[in-house]
């Protein structure tokens, strides 16, 4: 990578309470005995430095000893916003790169860093997003986190879609199977997580 050969640290982005999934926050929903986060962090944590979760609910509430990052924008403007508290940690620990996933993801693929990672070194994109079939996904991604003031002032003049600052931003994508960004959504997700999870033992 550009600026950085170290390996990034990541964040999971835990983006509160889900509406299909009765008003629970979808990172402790229970899949296979497990709070799902657990699931992303386990999958996540050999293939980074550290890990910090982003989250604006009680802190006491994450048994894990990772930081919890709660957003600098206040009003809690989306994804955008959990991204930039993501650059801004990171930029903390003097790295010039931060991965992020997203809490509802929890068959991330073993790989998932290193490929980004070999994007970024084939394109040298500020931003490199993790795109399946059915299409980008926003949030699975590798940033560079100087962009972190630019994208602290596109939230501050309005820009909330993920896509619309990756765009503006010339962000490549690396390409995955739809079934690595499986997204637990709705209590039938749940279900058909709960199935592949007894498949794979």
């Amino acid at each position: 990578m550009s600026g950085d050969t170290q390996i990034p640290p990541g964040v999971i982005l835990a983006g509160g309470q889900a509406r299909r999934m009765g008003g629970r926050d979808k990172a402790f929903v229970t899949l296979d005995g497990r709070p799902m986060i657990a699931h992303v962090i386990a999958r996540l944590e050999p293939q980074v430095s550290r890990i910090a979760i982003n989250s604006n609910g009680d802190p006491s509430a994450f048994t894990s000893s990772h930081p919890i990052l709660s957003d600098s924008i206040e009003d809690h403007p989306g994804p955008l916003a959990g991204i930039l508290a993501a650059m801004d940690w990171a930029l903390t620990l003097k790295s010039d790169w931060v991965v992020t996933v997203a809490t509802d993801t929890p068959f991330i693929p073993a790989n998932l860093v290193d490929r980004l990672i070999r994007a970024q070194n084939a394109s040298r994109a500020p931003i490199v997003l993790a795109e399946t079939p059915a299409g980008v996904e926003p949030v699975a991604g590798l940033w560079y986190t100087k962009l972190a003031n630019g994208l602290r002032g596109s939230i501050k003049t309005g820009t909330r879609k993920v896509t619309d600052f990756t765009e503006e931003k010339d962000a490549v994508s690396a390409f995955f199977a739809a079934e690595d960004f499986f997204n637990v959504n709705t209590p039938e997700d749940l279900d058909n997580a709960e199935a592949r999870l007894r498949a794979l033992r």
